[in-house]
């Protein structure tokens, strides 16, 4: 494949219009979205759909395709991100001077070939597009255009022993340049994981970029995970460390307030947050509210991972 001109590359404004104009013609699909926008890397890019009949919509007839994207500005600049502030519109100032390379992830624990990969090392694998709707745990939404490639590659490349159970993430510690983390109230820094089987989905993401650019400092930059399916706390940011681990992993906000925050996490309309309901949500950038989909409307591809928990206390 030849490496995109940077003339080439889609805007924003094109990439609206172009999305708007094929679903008019009703031929929005998998490689409908053949973004323009891969910053001139000669890896070949690979657009997923993600979609998700309406019948397997409980509630409500949504599906990525026909849900609009969430605007590049409110993407950008309406983020959770404790690290630096926990006021979701300060994030995107204060995270602005974030040095974001060099950058190296180490993966390590139960693996046969223990590897730390660089910024460069990421690009060798196979980049996608994959839009995905983002629910917060607070009850808000997104539909995000990110681009990374499938958390299993990461992974297969250091080869999992057999004791491995379970995939811990930890950001990056640095409270100079992250004020937040200076908050003696958590436990920094910021762990996250995931079952083995939940890490290996082909839905779950290691996102290095959103609408066809690099990821922004307070997007998480320079590499985060996307597990699209779970609230989004479970989303770490800033990645520098994953281990492969036997033992479920304590993540910060179970540390945090435990009551409130399980290890799962999956989205689930009818499994209230001990202070508030799930069951709808505010998309940002629409008035009124969205019935919640189980699962995140992902439930064709992930529920059978969960088909002997009950998830009426699965949170």
């Amino acid at each position: 494949m030849q490496p995109i001109k940077s003339s080439e590359i889609t805007s924003e404004q094109q990439y609206y219009s172009r999305r708007d104009f094929l679903k008019s013609l009703g031929i929005v699909s998998t490689s409908a979205m053949i973004l323009a926008a891969c910053r001139g890397q000669s890896t070949q890019t690979k657009v997923i759909s993600t979609q998700v009949s309406a019948e397997n919509l409980p509630g409500g007839t949504s599906t990525v395709e026909s849900d609009p994207l969430t605007s590049f500005e409110a993407i950008t600049n309406y983020n959770n991100y404790y690290e630096f502030s926990i006021n979701k519109e300060a994030v995107a100032r204060l995270a602005e001077d974030f040095p974001t390379s060099p950058w190296q992830v180490e993966v390590g624990g139960l693996v046969n070939k223990p590897k730390t990969f660089d910024i460069d090392d990421f690009k060798k694998f196979s980049i996608q597009e994959r839009i995905y709707r983002l629910r917060c745990v607070e009850a808000w939404s997104m539909v995000i255009p990110w681009m990374g490639f499938p958390l299993a590659e990461l992974l297969n490349a250091v080869e999992p022993t057999s004791n491995a159970k379970y995939v811990r993430f930890e950001t990056i510690y640095d409270p100079d340049e992250m004020p937040g983390q200076r908050d003696p109230w958590y436990q920094w820094p910021y762990i996250e994981g995931l079952r083995l089987d939940e890490a290996m989905n082909d839905l779950t993401l290691m996102a290095t970029g959103l609408y066809g650019k690099d990821l922004l400092p307070q997007s998480g930059a320079p590499i985060r995970l996307v597990v699209p399916w779970k609230y989004g706390f479970k989303s770490i940011k800033a990645i520098v460390k994953i281990d492969l681990v036997e033992e479920m992993p304590t993540s910060l906000w179970m540390a945090a307030a435990p009551s409130e925050y399980g290890f799962y996490a999956n989205v689930n309309p009818e499994v209230s947050h001990p202070r508030w309901s799930q069951a709808s949500e505010r998309r940002i950038g629409e008035s009124g509210r969205r019935k919640t989909l189980m699962f995140n409307g992902y439930g064709e591809e992930v529920a059978q991972m969960y088909s002997d928990m009950d998830l009426s206390v699965n949170f």
